[in-house]
């Protein structure tokens, strides 16, 4: 119907997603058997739902994203066979084998009746457990193995504002899997702080409606810093131009040399 096609005015909806990898170590027997023995890790990239199955040792994915997504599109590093991969259908996910890190763009396509470009983000491939410098690590393959898996996952928000009658309805129709509270999952000991009690605990990170509104907060407070440090170069510029005009001025007024 041609009132399908109306936009929604004044209204926004959103629809929470992560995006990111996890990465195991390989074992020498494993290595051995691959066709590229250098390889030493094996990975997933993937677009998942914020929200995580409450039984399930997966990061995010409680929620199946292709009501309101038609591909996402991996572009892997050019070393690899076919770089471009497209994931039509759920999990929108890659998995390979690989030694390195490296940036894979990810092109997120909407179905047709959201009337919206396509969303392309960027993520780090991480391989290697983070570090209280923030500076590469590369732990020996026993303790890599007994670390467990690496995360490295990316909140984010799609908004869709004014949205088509029809996208509205398809969006309404399936409910999103709300953030708990807190962590029900303990905090794998690669990303606790050093001697910490959950150092020992392993475990799967979870996003939380906490960590969603600390990351609000955070973004809230960069913008503000962001307000203020224009405000700050804005009135440099001014006392500058004022200078400007005034030096200006003076030159003017000063006699010319015959």
């Amino acid at each position: 119907m041609a009132s399908d096609r109306v936009r929604v005015r004044g209204v926004s909806i959103y629809r929470p997603i992560i995006y990111g990898n996890t990465a195991t170590v390989l074992t020498q027997k494993e290595r051995e058997a691959l066709p590229s023995p250098d390889h030493t890790h094996r990975w997933t990239v993937a677009v998942r739902s914020a929200a995580s199955p409450e039984n399930a040792d997966q990061v995010g994915g409680a929620d199946d994203l292709s009501y309101f997504i038609k591909r996402v599109t991996f572009k892997l590093h050019d070393t690899y066979p076919n770089p471009t991969r497209n994931v039509d259908k759920p999990p929108f996910e890659v998995s390979e084998t690989g030694w390195g890190e490296f940036d894979i763009q990810i092109r997120i396509t909407l179905i047709p009746e959201a009337g919206e470009k396509a969303i392309i983000v960027y993520h780090h491939l991480k391989l290697h457990p983070w570090t209280a410098t923030g500076e590469p690590e590369i732990p020996p393959l026993d303790v890599a193995i007994k670390a467990g898996p690496v995360h490295s996952w990316q909140y984010d928000e799609i908004v869709f504002h004014d949205p088509y009658q029809n996208f509205l309805n398809i969006l309404t129709s399936h409910p999103v899997t709300h953030l708990p509270k807190t962590k029900r999952k303990p905090v794998p000991f690669h990303l606790a702080n050093p001697g910490s009690l959950e150092a020992s605990k392993g475990g799967v990170p979870e996003f939380t409606s906490l960590m969603e509104k600390e990351e609000a907060e955070r973004l809230e407070e960069a913008r503000q810093s962001i307000i203020t440090e224009q405000e700050r170069w804005r009135a440099i510029l001014i006392e500058k131009e004022k200078e400007l005009e005034k030096l200006q001025k003076q030159l003017a007024a000063t006699p010319q040399q015959p």
